[in-house]
This record gives C-alpha cells, structure tokens and sequence, in this order.
C-alpha cells in the first residue's frame, strides 16, 4: 500500500515536473520572440500592416532672365482606374472573374497565358454605374489591356484633365465602385502658349516604367518627363523627387488611416537667357511670313535673348496627352510646324561672305582689287554675278564695296585667291559646320565642306576652284543655321570674339542655391563661353575693314540691304539669297544679318525665310523692326506686353513672299541681289522625332452607350460615405461650390 502511495506520488511529480518544464520552455520562447528578438517582430508587423503609395514629384519652373515664368505646374483632376482593386471587387462581389487568354513570350519561347479580361469587368462592373450618373467617356479598351498587362502598378487614367463640372459631380455623388478615384496632379502650363514653344519643349509620360523602383510601393504614381528641348535638356534638374504616403491597415486589410507622409520635393527653377519681351517681339515680326527664323544674341556674351521659328504650336496640347487626331494634324502638315527653323542648316547665300571676306584678310588680300564683267569661267562652267540679269557690271571693286554691292564675281576670284583650306579655318573658328552645345533638341550641325568633306562624302568628285567659287558666296555644299550665323555676326560687331551661344543662365534650387551636378559642381556657370578669338589672325583694322563693308549695305545708296535703314540707328548688315532643296522641292531662301548701334553693338540678329525672293526686301525688314523695337525697349520709349500666342500658321506658307512692311514703312530697297542656281545643296532641317504621350481615339469596345438610368441586373455595390481610395488617399467628400472652381487642394499626396 505504501508502494502503490509512493508510485502515486512520483508519477504526480513525475507530470507536475513535466508541466513545470512545458511552461519553462513556452516562457524561455516568448522571452526569445519579445524580448530577444522584439524588434525584428515589431519590424516585420509594421511592415505588414500599411500600405504605401509613391507621390509624384513636382517640376521647377522656366523662368526667362528677368525672372518672368515660362513654364509653371497647375492642378489637373484625374479619373484614375484601379485595375487590381476592381479585380478583388468583382471577385469579392460575383465570384471568379471572366478570362481572356493572350499569346506571351516566356524564356523566348511562345506560350499562351490566361488573366482576367479587364475590359469585360469594366465595361460590365464599372462604366454603368458611371454612365447612370452621366460620367462614363469613350475610352481605348486595346490601351487598357495593355495597361493591365504591363503596368499594373501604375493607376490607368481613364479621363485626363476633366473639367469642374464633371469633377463636382463626382464629388457629390459617391459612385461607391471599387478602383476609382479622382486625383489631383500636377501638370504643365505654358503660360504664354506658342510663345518660343520651339524652345521651351514639352512633357510627357515616361517611355519606361521603373519596375524596380514601382515594387517597393504598394500603389505607384510616376514622373512626367522632358521629351524635347529645355524640358528634356534640364529634365534631371527640374523633375525634383518624389514623396511617400504610409497608409495603415487594420486586421482586415483595409487601409483606415494616414501614418505619416514625406512630401514630395520641388525641383530646380532654370532661368534662360532668353528675355520674353525681345522674344514677343521677335515672333510678332516673324508673323510676316509663313516659314522662316530668327534669332536675336548679345554679341558681348553670347547670351541668346530670343530665338522664333514659324509656323509654330502651342505646347499646351501635349499636357497632360495629346489626342490622336491633333497628332497626326501636326505630322501631316507640310509647313512642319514642329521643326525649329532657327537650328535648321541650310544655304547661307551672299551672308557667307563674311567668312570669305576675313579669310581673305588672313591672307592679306586686304588691298586685293578684282573685276566683274559679269561673271567668272571655271572649268567647262560659266559662274555669273547676279548683276548680269539686269544687264550690267560692277566693274573693278575693293573689300569694303564688293560687300556693300555682293558681286560675286569678285568673291568668286577673292575666295579662290584667299583658298578653301582658310575659308574653312575661319569658318570653324566662328562655330560653322559643328553643333553649338546649346540645350535644344533637333539641332544641325550644317556643312562646311572642303577637299577632305569631299573624299569623305564624294569621293567619285575632286574639290576645284569651283567648288572654292560655290561656297564663297555661300552656295554649294555650304550650310549654315540662323543660329550659327547669329554667333558668326557677332565676332564682327565685337572685334572678333567667337563666343558659343548660352541659352541656360542658372539653375537654381528651391532655396535660392546653385543646383549642383553629378559631380557635386554647379550645373550651369553664369560666365560667357569663348570659341575663338579672330584677334589671334586678323588685325583690328582687318576686321574693321569688314566692319565698314557691312555698314555700306544698309547705310550707303546702292547696297543691297536699304530696306534695313533705320532713322536714328545706325545698323550694318548682310544680305543673302540661296536657292536651296527641302525634301525634294527647290526653294528660295532670303537671309538678312545684321547689328546694331554700329559703334557699340547691342543686338545682333539673323533673320531667315524660306519662299522668300530677295534678302533685303524680304528678311531684312524682319531683322531691323526686331533690332528698333529692341533698341526701343531699352530706350523706355516702347513697351512690349508679353501675352498669350496661338499658334503661328500662314494658310499659304509656300506662296512666294516679294517683300515685307510694317506699319510706318521702310526705307525703299536699294538693288537686289538673286540666288545663284547652279547647285542647290539639300537643307537640313531640325529633326523633330520626340514620342509624345498621345491619347489613343476610343475603339469599339471603348465605346459609351449613353441612356437613361434603369435599373441593372448585375449588383453594385451600395455606396458608402466614404470608398476605399477616399480612406485610402485622405480624400473627402466634397459639396459642390455655387459658382467658381475652388483653389487647387492637395490630394494623393501631390502639390
């Protein structure tokens, strides 16, 4: 008996020791999971239990020089789709969802793969409760697939950019439908419209999604980019970084509330060199005609102060997408309203004779005297002056006077006695036949050809007097931008300093600071870049010899730019025609560069116009009212008000253009000067191949039937007083304002 008391015991202790060690070890593991480890649960449950949501960044502004903005962010309110969240709300609502089946690619190999028809859920689901409430739009079903299957992080923007009235509705009726939502994002204003649209560049959304980047949040809103130009040139300055939102989850899944958020980060202002009064001015003058350019520079700096190309286009129309048709209305015109004319190469004609005139000085043909009698034999081929159509000669001429008249036969003789290789020296010194570096996209390099350009591009040809003959008066395979000889003119109206053009001032951070590179040093230097220095093979009298000859033009009876005489200002310029080709048309191109005062120049311009018959008639009044209503500005006796442009467009841009006024006159032309035919090189004209964001036209399947409310078999959800993407970005309801729009407001995280 006492045994079986003793076996009792210990098989009771037995037990009790083992439940003791069961508690033992339970308690040593929850002090492991809390205490030890604590941290790295508590870590991990955070992470579980929020969502977040990646804010778009903020683009900086474009400011001209004095500071006036170019370009600005305003608010646009989006529809925005879902496509995840209205596939868990049909599964939730109706079961399994419908499936389409597609052909992919995987481990190259083809493979047919199945997901859920998203068209089907839409147009099922989501579109009549939208249509009973008169907000469903036409959409591109194909678009959606594709979105769907390729960007499912990113929101599908069903309507872009909806007008007040259609956003109040939505703010007043809860459409309860899971996936939709209405955000507020910044987007692009061109303040002025196609005021210098050529050179502000437009945005649009990105070629690629960062997929990487796109994984580490749970919904994913990407940056515009720059597609073209000053946009794209100073993208990486202007796009500022993006934000965070941290969303909290309850057990269930649902996001209930805001943890915290990093906002988003304007990025950099960039202030041009451009000076929006000179460039109002200049794209006012321009409208004269249908396709021309015209670039105005401080040719104490290089610093370009306005830059006009027409026919033009108001980047406006790209933001936030350009619509199909509007798209295919610019690539089919054949004015190109899309090509910057002012970085476009074509033959430069008689305003070549600048550069032929100094090479000639660098070989001391200073004093050199030749004769027209109406043309110059080289070869098999007779080269004629152009006086020889009006039936006379210029006779036996100097420096100065040859380019006061522009004989060419006298050029014809000077260039080949000052030879190819010191035409081309000069040339490249002044910045020819190279692209400048200035931040626009498209731009030309031109063409200055020599015995070396013809190996390489000709080699079934030989370089001859000539070819020498052809490119000194700018005819041949000679091709220059308006821009290029804009910086050419003005070494001369300097003294001979070759400077590159600027077009970007300064970059400047949010808080006033330089904005830095790559490289931690200051993005943009507000310091004149030097080419050459013309001093280094000319003498100062050399150079003022030229100088004289171009004040002739314009100032003396008998030259060929009389049209360019002003009253109070002394102004010396060039002028030039050349026939050239674009796109297999032949084409009359007129130029007139000039500066002014002529003692203490201020503005340099170049003016150029295709379909134009004669430079001084045609481009040199464009030039001269640039430079007085310029000179004017300054003066304080003229006031130019920037202000909204529509687009430039001549409803006959090539008909043949004889002369151009303006109101108060020009001095009557003096002679003018025709376009040498003998050889017509091929223009280049800048290229224009940015991919815009362009809105699909709505397909079949896309299309809304519009009716009146009735009463539908498939379920909708009951509206709540608030739905998922309400709780989920912070968005309220809002009651709809009696009058006017209210003030942009912040929603999904943006500014």
């Amino acid at each position: 008996m006492n045994r079986r008391r003793i076996h009792s015991r210990l098989r009771i202790q037995f037990v009790a020791l083992l439940m003791l060690m069961g508690m033992g070890s339970l308690g040593l593991r929850l002090w492991w999971i809390q205490v030890a480890h604590g941290a790295e649960w508590t870590a991990q449950l955070r992470g579980s239990s929020q969502a977040t949501v990646r804010i778009p960044s903020v683009r900086g502004e474009i400011k001209d020089r004095n500071g006036l903005t170019l370009v600005q962010n305003r608010a646009s309110y989006e529809v925005d789709f879902y496509l995840p969240e209205m596939v868990k709300g049909y599964r939730e609502r109706f079961g399994s969802p419908p499936l389409t089946e597609y052909r992919a690619t995987i481990n190259g190999m083809p493979k047919d793969q199945k997901e859920p028809d998203i068209i089907k859920i839409v147009n099922g689901g989501i579109i009549p409760r939208l249509n009973d409430l008169d907000l469903a739009r036409d959409y591109n079903s194909g678009k959606l697939q594709r979105h769907y299957r390729n960007d499912t992080e990113v929101p599908f923007s069903y309507i872009k950019d909806i007008d007040f009235p259609t956003m109040a509705k939505f703010s007043e009726h809860d459409v309860g439908l899971p996936g939709v939502d209405i955000a507020i994002k910044p987007v692009r204003s061109y303040v002025y419209g196609a005021l210098g649209a050529h050179l502000l560049g437009y945005v649009g959304a990105p070629d690629d999604i960062n997929r990487e980047e796109a994984r580490k949040f749970t919904f994913y809103q990407s940056d515009v980019e720059g597609k073209s130009n000053i946009e794209k040139s100073m993208d990486e300055y202007l796009r500022g970084k993006p934000g965070v939102r941290y969303l909290r989850r309850n057990a269930k899944g649902t996001i209930d509330g805001v943890l915290r958020e990093d906002p988003p980060k304007q990025g950099a202002n960039v202030f041009l060199t451009l000076d929006a009064r000179i460039q109002a001015i200049a794209e006012e003058a321009l409208r004269a005609v249908g396709r021309g350019a015209a670039v105005v520079v401080d040719p104490n700096n290089g610093n370009v102060l306005a830059m006009a190309s027409v026919p033009s286009f108001d980047p406006n129309t790209f933001i936030p997408s350009i619509k199909a048709k509007d798209w295919k209305a610019l690539q089919k015109d054949e004015a190109d309203p899309l090509v910057n004319r002012a970085i476009s190469a074509l033959p430069p004609g008689s305003t070549f004779k600048l550069i032929t005139a100094m090479a000639g000085l660098r070989k001391k043909l200073a004093n050199a005297r030749f004769n027209c009698s109406g043309g110059v034999s080289y070869g098999e081929h007779y080269f004629k002056c152009w006086v020889a159509e009006k039936h006379y000669t210029h006779g036996t001429l100097g420096l100065a006077d040859a380019i006061k008249v522009s004989c060419d036969a006298f050029f014809y003789q000077y260039g080949n006695a000052a030879g190819i290789d010191s035409i081309d020296i000069i040339g490249k010194l002044m910045g020819l036949g190279e692209e400048s570096g200035i931040h626009l996209t498209g731009e030309q390099a031109g063409n200055l050809p020599g015995p070396e350009w013809m190996q390489i591009h000709h080699p079934q040809e030989r370089w001859s007097q000539a070819q020498t003959a052809n490119v000194s008066i700018g005819q041949g395979y000679t091709l220059v931008s308006p821009l290029q000889l804009a910086m050419a003119y003005a070494a001369a109206a300097n003294g001979g300093i070759c400077y590159y053009p600027r077009f970007v001032d300064k970059v400047l951070n949010q808080d006033g600071s330089p904005a830095l590179d790559e490289n931690g040093k200051v993005a943009v230097l507000q310091t004149p870049r030097v080419r050459a220095d013309l001093r280094n093979e000319l003498s100062r009298e050399q150079i003022d010899l030229v100088r004289k000859g171009l004040w002739k033009v314009v100032n003396e009876d008998g030259g060929t730019g009389g049209a360019a005489r002003l009253k109070d200002v002394q102004v010396a310029g060039k002028t030039g025609t050349a026939q050239a080709t674009d796109r297999g048309h032949k084409d009359t191109i007129a130029w007139f560069a000039c500066f002014a005062p002529f003692e203490n120049p201020k503005y340099v311009v170049a003016a150029m116009v295709q379909g134009g018959e004669h430079g001084g008639s045609v481009a040199g009044p464009i030039a001269t009212r640039i430079i007085e209503r310029a000179l004017a500005l300054d003066e304080g006796k003229f006031d130019m008000q920037v202000a909204w442009l529509s687009p430039a467009h001549k409803a006959n841009p090539f008909q043949m253009i004889k002369g151009v006024t303006y109101a108060g006159g020009n001095v009557p032309s003096g002679d003018e000067e025709n376009a040498d035919d003998s050889q017509n090189a091929d223009a280049q004209m800048a290229s224009s191949d940015a991919t815009p964001d362009v809105e699909p036209e709505a397909d079949s399947q896309g299309k809304v039937r519009r009716r009146a409310s009735v009463a539908r078999a498939v379920p909708v959800a009951t509206p709540a007083p608030r739905n998922f993407f309400q709780r989920l970005f912070g968005v309220r309801r809002q009651p709809v304002p009696a009058a006017t729009p209210p003030p942009p407001t912040r929603r999904r995280g943006t500014r």
